[in-house]
């Protein structure tokens, strides 16, 4: 897996992207808008696809993407709506690559951010919810432990009046990680 991170998204507190890739051996981040390299790391991978919602996704993963698991690449734009299209824009060979759609699941447990409905997920939760339809023979989900814990800890230092008050009283904002949410 590959992160393209957004360099506001990296400086943010609540990182759920890089939260994501402390649990996962083999995951690369790379922070920026435009990658010279990135040409050359798709090439050296066998089947890349790419996170982020099309016209025509990618739904299930192709037949032989399970057994060619260690030479597959998934990448992952993360930021907002805004900045992930951009990062594609800078970056035509993203805009090349089959789009993996995420299946339909639970709505986000990201319950300290403001989002556009309640099928944007964070990054953390699009990345286990992808990794899960790709590879359905590993269980991905102990990754959202620490996550939810982060979530639980937001809402207790900041009180739950306050919670209530920001965060259950309004429902969208622009500033949730909703590039991986499906359209």
């Amino acid at each position: 897996m590959l992160v393209l991170q957004h360099p506001t998204e990296a400086k943010h507190p609540l990182n759920t992207a890089r939260l994501a890739l402390l649990g996962l051996s083999r995951a690369e981040l790379w922070i920026g808008e435009h990658f010279p390299q990135l040409e050359s790391r798709i090439a050296s991978a066998g089947q890349t696809l790419l996170l982020f919602p099309s016209q025509e996704p990618v739904q299930c993963p192709p037949a032989d993407h399970a057994r060619a698991a260690d030479s597959s690449l998934l990448i992952v734009p993360d930021g907002t709506w805004r900045k992930a299209s951009k990062i594609i824009h800078m970056n035509p060979a993203l805009d090349r690559l089959p789009r993996f759609s995420l299946p339909p699941g639970d709505p986000s447990q990201y319950r300290i951010r403001k989002a556009p409905g309640p099928e944007a997920v964070s990054t953390i939760e699009a990345i286990v919810r992808a990794l899960s339809a790709l590879e359905p023979e590993y269980d991905f989900h102990p990754l959202l432990k620490p996550f939810n814990v982060l979530v639980e800890q937001q809402i207790a230092a900041m009180g739950e009046e306050v919670y209530r008050r920001n965060y259950l009283s309004r429902s969208s904002s622009n500033s949730c990680d909703v590039v991986v949410a499906r359209k």
